[in-house]
């Protein structure tokens, strides 16, 4: 995606961007952890989910263990609900749910899967059922295949160009080969999330082979290890594509002091920021990638000018862009549904 098309429709004003036709009002299934444990003031799926109540959508959820096959056909124990907004930060009566009842996923005018990680068999089985419901025509975002096809972790493989010294392994040797010749590494798992399971080694660090064997399991588990890239301390930022197009600002995720990690789960701190130079050559070179893919949303994690991850499954920082800096995030993901369902 060059930059010439970014500037489209994103740079406009808000007062410019179409109005809502009634011909585009759809009913909306969210697969979704339980609404009730949404932090509002933060959560992606909240936002996505106020603004398609703002555009008179008709909503409902669902868990991603709710889905089903009957008849040959996939469904899922919905519950429409009421947005009915948070009073403060902590409000968790934020909605009004009807009664589920069991419907067939094609009968929703988009899917949004936004069940947190991790990837595990659970996971990967939903994805398979709603691959099952998209031959059916149901319209799922993303769609399943991506999902599996596109490990958070793993997917970096395919643009060697932006990343740094990379290695994936289940042999203890090959990492600590990795770790002698580039002294500061980073390990983690293929299927975490939030940050968890990930460590820093230096060479000589006497706990390299306790958390070897945590992580790898005695090597029947696959990890990555990446160089480390010490501009972690300025943020891990994430950079959001939307349907092809770049947001353009990133939310930059900074470390507390004497944290590795940046990701907000584990305490990092939230700063929107505008794209720098590297960073857009990074998401507009994916951009056209993930969109034939079938990839409507997805989260590029950047570390100085190093691609680190592709989130593709619940990819958050929504509500952080749009309140720092006045980008409606939520309101140009919800159109791209509409444009695609």
């Amino acid at each position: 995606m060059v930059s010439g098309s970014l500037k489209t429709a994103w740079d406009m004003p808000q007062s410019s961007l179409k109005k809502k036709r009634k011909d585009t009002i759809m009913d909306i299934l969210f697969i979704a952890d339980p609404m009730a444990s949404f932090k509002t003031y933060k959560d992606t799926t909240y936002a996505m989910m106020r603004e398609a109540a703002r555009c008179g959508h008709r909503l409902f959820h669902t868990l991603s263990g709710a889905l089903s096959v009957k008849n040959g056909q996939v469904v899922a124990q919905a519950a429409e609900f009421e947005f009915v907004g948070a009073r403060h930060d902590h409000d968790h009566a934020w909605f009004q749910a009807a009664p589920a009842a069991e419907t067939a996923l094609t009968a929703f005018g988009a899917v949004i899967m936004r069940t947190d990680p991790p990837f595990d068999m659970q996971y990967l089985y939903a994805t398979q059922l709603l691959t099952l419901a998209e031959s059916h025509g149901a319209k799922v975002f993303n769609s399943g295949q991506a999902m599996r096809d596109f490990n958070e972790k793993l997917a970096i493989l395919n643009f060697p160009q932006f990343t740094a010294p990379t290695l994936v392994s289940t042999r203890a040797a090959d990492i600590r080969a990795f770790l002698h010749q580039h002294g500061d590494i980073i390990v983690k798992p293929l299927d975490g999330m939030g940050g968890m399971g990930i460590f820093r080694l230096r060479e000589g660090d006497p706990n390299t082979g306790s958390v070897l064997e945590m992580l790898m399991q005695l090597e029947s588990r696959t990890i990555m290890a990446q160089r480390y890239l010490p501009e972690i301390v300025h943020g891990d930022k994430r950079i959001l594509v939307i349907d092809g197009k770049v947001v353009p600002f990133a939310l930059a995720r900074i470390p507390q002091q004497g944290e590795t990690r940046g990701n907000l789960a584990a305490g990092g701190r939230g700063v929107a920021q505008e794209l720098s130079e590297r960073d857009r050559e990074i998401a507009e070179s994916l951009a056209p990638e993930l969109k034939r893919r079938g990839i409507l949303l997805a989260g590029l994690d950047v570390i100085g000018s190093h691609l680190t991850e592709v989130n593709v499954t619940s990819p958050t920082g929504f509500q952080e862009i749009t309140k720092q800096k006045g980008f409606d995030v939520a309101a140009k993901f919800i159109d791209a549904v509409e444009r695609n369902a």
